[in-house]
């Protein structure tokens, strides 16, 4: 007697929510150590980048309206649950890209270490005043958010990278759409999960499946204000 087991069917991250791809197209996700095909994760379409970024652009002017201290309270609650979590974290990229569970956890503590620097945003984000930097010129800077900005990561480091990105981006006051390799998905929809039980508003935060077609979406969307991206030099080009 042969059991059938029902094949994992990954999903995107919008608004706050977990969302079915529509495409009709996938990619296989496998644990490497075993060869086994694990899961199958959706591959956007242009529309539904459109929906991601247009989800993102909605939440930006709630969340730009935001105080700074209510942004950090919510990156400290955030930071609270990844450390209380961090062995599933870990679980869940060894099992998608290979790396050893002590390799897993050393990355988390990496990535775990930008959200707490973005914990300090209300001092990061101070402006500057010069009086009289030239006869009767005074001269000031303000930093305020971009809007909606995207981060293109690698399957090398599923958590760290993207811990790289849409902490300061958040903490700044944009909305961010996360789009991890299709390789090694689960760990951005897992650290989804944790950022809105840490209170991230729905459409702060947003994560995209997809291979170039979602790439290119993004890059071209006139919504998207910043690319944050890591991979070859001539592919960035």
């Amino acid at each position: 007697m042969v059991t059938m087991r029902a094949m994992k069917q990954l999903s995107h991250w919008i608004g706050g929510a977990a969302v079915d791809g529509t495409s009709g197209r996938t990619s296989p996700v496998f644990n490497p150590a075993t060869g086994t095909h694990t899961a199958d994760v959706p591959l956007a379409t242009v529309e539904e980048v459109g929906r991601v970024v247009a989800t993102a652009a909605d939440a930006f002017p709630a969340w730009r309206a935001t105080s700074l201290s209510r942004r950090a309270e919510v990156l400290f609650r955030a930071r609270e649950l990844l450390v209380a979590r961090r062995d599933e974290l870990a679980a869940i990229i060894t099992s998608e890209h290979g790396k050893v569970l002590s390799d897993a956890g050393g990355e988390i503590a990496r990535g775990i270490e930008n959200v707490e620097f973005a914990c300090g945003i209300p001092n990061l984000l101070k402006g500057g005043y010069s009086e009289q930097a030239a006869t009767g010129v005074d001269v000031y800077s303000i930093r305020q958010p971009l809007g909606v900005v995207a981060g293109i990561t690698p399957f090398n480091f599923p958590a760290m990278v993207p811990m790289w990105m849409f902490a300061n981006a958040i903490a700044c006051g944009n909305t961010f759409v996360l789009k991890p390799s299709e390789k090694d998905p689960s760990a951005a929809m897992f650290i989804a999960e944790v950022l809105h039980e840490a209170g991230v508003p729905a459409g702060v935060f947003n994560v995209v499946h997809g291979d170039v077609v979602a790439v290119e979406a993004l890059l071209d969307h006139p919504d998207v204000a910043a690319i944050s991206f890591v991979g070859s030099t001539p592919i960035a080009r």
